[in-house]
């Protein structure tokens, strides 16, 4: 059987050169072309104001419209959720981060950190209290489980929740938090005073941990917003504060006792990220090579030039590899078959990749890498954010040395 001929080929795409595409059906690209384009129309003629500014304007509007869009909780099923694929999912977060990491971890907390662990461990009357209303963006939930002095670590935590008749108390200080400030329930994990003095479940401080849902009105907690921020500026980021927040029987989330809780939905989060880290890459690859076929230096466009030309394929490997590997975890979340230590893969290689894609592009870019006419350095200093939170460098090598070797770092 004799090859294809040339002419019986697609045409070479720059902006999908390994054919990828053909690995989505049609749903699956009518659901990435929408969200490209809300991004396109809501967020990027937008951003960069907001970015130098400091904040969102209007991001509870923002957030009904992407209630609108099926993109809260968008792979979850039932109570107003999309049940979308894993695969349908990431697309959304590629597209959401091309425009603004910011955007992508809203929806990120949203979703697979604050609306998973109601649908993961909530009661019946839980997730019929919250969860359609956070489907459809009226509501905005926060996920509190970093602290001031307890990020890797999570297992030290010092916010406590202790027993008092029927009631629970809670104290403590939670940090970094995507949507405090916006959110109308917050998703918050303590150590109890109930449960082994020492162990797996409970950590090394004594004590189960539980997580507790805490309407931002309830008396005690506040949300003062984190201001001064190099990275994730058009983002809300907040402290919680818990000062002796009194929470009925029935706020604690009773189907999961542990870390395994709050880790479980950390993979989730990760996973999105896997895909979002991709899409701040791909903006800010495409826009360099827009500028070097344009940018004219020494009387010919610098795309002209080896140097650049190998930047742009270099580039292009990265980006590419790195959504290829997306959608390969991408499928098997879907199959059911995804580890933790195979999101941890995923999370250290295309972040890592997508800031060096960054950075890269800037060097072509020149001094204009710098202004913010251009979505590049904007989007290399939000993922340096991005490569910290859910899981740092450090620990998801750590994840993967342990998974290679069998033996535990860690500690």
């Amino acid at each position: 059987m004799s090859a294809p001929s040339a002419a019986k080929l697609p045409a070479f795409d720059p902006g999908d050169p390994l054919g990828l595409d053909d690995l989505l059906d049609p749903e699956d690209l009518a659901i990435r072309d929408t969200v490209r384009a809300w991004a396109a129309d809501r967020v990027l003629p937008h951003v960069a104001e907001w970015y130098e500014r400091g904040e969102v304007p209007g991001i509870r509007e923002l957030a009904r419209e992407l209630g609108t869009l099926g993109a809260l909780g968008m792979s979850l099923t039932g109570y107003g959720c999309a049940g979308a694929t894993a695969v349908q999912y990431g697309l959304a977060c590629l597209e959401l981060e091309a425009a603004d990491s910011g955007i992508r971890s809203l929806v990120s907390v949203q979703g697979s950190l604050a609306m998973y662990a109601i649908h993961r461990y909530g009661s019946e009357e839980q997730k019929r209290r919250w969860l359609p209303a956070m489907a459809a963006g009226e509501i905005i939930g926060c996920f509190g489980l970093t602290e001031p002095d307890h990020g890797s670590d999570p297992a030290g935590m010092r916010t406590y929740a202790r027993r008092d008749g029927g009631d629970w108390v809670l104290g403590g200080r939670k940090m970094w938090i995507t949507n405090g400030s916006v959110a109308g329930v917050a998703v918050v994990w303590a150590r109890t005073d109930e449960g082994p003095a020492n162990g797996e479940r409970g950590g090394s401080g004594g004590g189960d941990i539980r997580g507790f849902l805490v309407p931002a009105d309830t008396p005690g907690f506040s949300a003062p917003e984190i201001r001064h921020k190099w990275s994730l500026r058009a983002s809300v980021t907040s402290e919680l504060v818990l000062d002796d927040v009194r929470l009925p029987a029935d706020a604690v989330l009773p189907g999961v006792t542990g870390l395994r809780g709050p880790l479980s939905c950390l993979g989730h989060a990760r996973y999105g990220i896997v895909w979002g880290s991709m899409g701040a890459a791909r903006a800010s690859f495409e826009s360099a090579l827009r500028y070097a076929v344009s940018r004219e230096q020494f009387g010919r466009p610098i795309g002209g030039f080896q140097l650049t030309q190998a930047k742009l394929a270099d580039m292009a490997l990265e980006l590419h590899k790195g959504i290829l590997l997306a959608h390969h975890l991408g499928r098997r979340m879907d199959a059911g078959r995804l580890r933790a230590e195979q999101v941890s893969f995923g999370k250290l290689n295309n972040v890592r990749e997508a800031i060096e894609i960054c950075r890269t592009a800037r060097t072509i870019l020149g001094a204009n890498g710098i202004s913010l006419e251009y979505p590049v350095m904007r989007h290399a200093t939000n993922l340096e954010s991005v490569l910290t939170y859910e899981g740092t460098v450090e620990m998801h090598q750590l994840v993967l040395g342990k998974a290679l070797t069998g033996l535990d770092a860690f500690r």
